[in-house]
């Protein structure tokens, strides 16, 4: 018998396409905007890990609370998604995952957390991560079906017709597009399997800090949807960073920290409250991910 499965392991990962793909043998899922997460359900407890490798368990106490009716020996794969006026919130999502052990509390009753699994990667301690996709998502129906909110297994269907109408009727609830996956197809950590298909080719990222002054800060480091791990935009413009500096958006927090900008190398920034201050972004590619912020929303407003 295989060891179980323990954290840190990397997740299965999905190449942006600007054509669903179709045919026989392909399965679609909503793709929701939220944060990445494993849950590994142990012998004596229960595990979140982030898609970055970190441990998250103590930001998340009412998931962990639910995910404790999961069988023992469970890693299921997922999206954490925090509901407000009908659709999802990503800088709420952000705000509870930044909590300190203090607040989480507090936030799981102020913004109680969702969980849509999309995958299983073990039962029973069993590693089914070779399985074919089509058996993983009849056993996570199993574990989860008769569970209920806050963890549910995400829809799925292999009628392309289907999926089509889920991506134009679902963005006002804040699902971003589909996610395409065979369903001969194993599951493989780190690889880009898996198909999404996006509204936009644009992001709603959280502000966690900035590089710079306070009032005309020179990049914003962000955290993007499905990711915790932090970004460091490219060069404000003039206007960005007049705008970003006004109105006490950039709430301080206590001490400094390093992100990786590039072309910069490893910098310092200044990090501040994250779920006040949002900015539209879009993500392109040379050799390395750049950032580029296209304009900014008081999330409050």
């Amino acid at each position: 018998m295989t060891p179980p499965l323990r954290p840190p392991l990397k997740v299965a990962l999905a190449q942006s396409v600007r054509e669903l793909p179709t045919g026989p043998g392909w399965s679609y899922e909503p793709k929701f905007d939220g944060h990445r997460m494993l849950i590994f359900r142990t012998a004596d407890g229960v595990v979140l890990q982030a898609r970055s490798g970190r441990i998250v368990t103590a930001a998340f106490p009412d998931l962990v609370e639910a995910a404790l009716a999961v069988p023992a020996g469970c890693v299921l794969d997922g999206e954490v998604v925090v509901w407000t006026g009908g659709r999802t919130d990503f800088a709420a999502v952000q705000r509870r995952a930044a909590a300190t052990p203090s607040r989480a509390a507090l936030l799981a009753r102020r913004l109680p957390a969702s969980y849509a699994a999309f995958d299983v990667l073990a039962e029973g301690d069993e590693d089914v991560r070779r399985r074919p996709y089509s058996s993983r998502r009849a056993r996570l129906v199993a574990v989860l079906g008769g569970l209920g909110p806050p963890l549910q297994p995400v829809p799925a269907t292999s009628d392309v017709e289907t999926a089509l109408t889920w991506y134009e009727t679902l963005p006002a609830s804040g699902v971003e597009g589909l996610v395409a996956k065979r369903l001969d197809s194993p599951y493989r950590p780190g690889a880009r399997a898996w198909r999404k298909l996006r509204h936009t080719d644009t992001w709603e990222a959280v502000v966690v800090g900035f590089v710079g002054p306070p009032r005309r800060p020179t990049a914003l480091v962000l955290v993007l949807p499905g990711d915790d791990a932090v970004a460091v935009s490219s060069p404000l413009g003039p206007s960005l960073r007049a705008e970003a500096g006004r109105g006490g958006l950039l709430r301080v927090e206590p001490g400094t920290r390093t992100a990786v900008a590039p072309g910069w190398g490893e910098v310092p920034y200044v990090p501040v409250e994250p779920g006040r201050l949002l900015a539209e972004v879009e993500r392109g590619t040379v050799r390395h991910p750049v950032t580029t912020v296209l304009r900014l929303r008081d999330a409050g407003a």
